[in-house]
């Protein structure tokens, strides 16, 4: 665990502050103030609904030994609770190793699906009650990054089911 939050502290240090690339490649960073850092609550992905929902912070579900074929992603609206729900759908029984990050006044959630690759064929949602769009970026063959763009700030909650694995988001103003 405390390499986690190193590695969540090394990119606060290079997102927040001018880096200029210094001799030899080394990063030089300028200056750095304690005020300048923002502490993210790290929540670990629940693997069933509670209704907690949050507005800002760090998600993950820990190590997984499944890897993960993005079989589809889908939208409902539950007029009775006032939530949006979307789910990414695995073609195995769990989902992978996965990392996100969520800002309500940023308007967007990131997220990373480690040990996990797109069909050829996979297609995305439109526009939505809450989402804007929908961006899949596969960054190597083993790893592909999500960004959802939403269109007002919500509160979120995310956990996972299995058998298939699905990686679930409700979205609620």
């Amino acid at each position: 665990m405390k390499w986690f939050f190193m590695a969540i502290m090394a990119i606060a240090i290079v997102a927040v502050n001018e880096v200029n690339l210094g001799h030899r490649g080394f990063f030089i960073i300028n200056s750095l103030k304690a005020e300048e850092f923002k502490v993210e609550k790290v929540r670990k992905i629940l693997t069933a609904k509670k209704s907690l929902y949050f507005e800002n912070g760090i998600f993950h579900n820990g190590p997984s030994k499944d890897s993960g074929e993005l079989a589809s992603i889908r939208q409902s609206y539950n007029e009775k609770d006032k939530y949006e729900r979307i789910v990414i759908d695995f073609k195995g029984n769990e989902v992978p190793r996965i990392y996100g990050s969520f800002q309500s006044q940023e308007k967007k959630i990131y997220i990373d699906l480690f040990k996990s690759y797109l069909l050829g064929n996979f297609s995305t949602i439109s526009s939505t009650r809450y989402v804007e769009k929908v961006h899949f970026y596969p960054i190597e063959k083993d790893h592909v990054s999500v960004e959802l763009w939403l269109k007002d700030q919500v509160v979120i909650e995310v956990f996972s089911l299995q058998n298939p694995g699905r990686l679930v988001i409700d979205l609620k103003k």
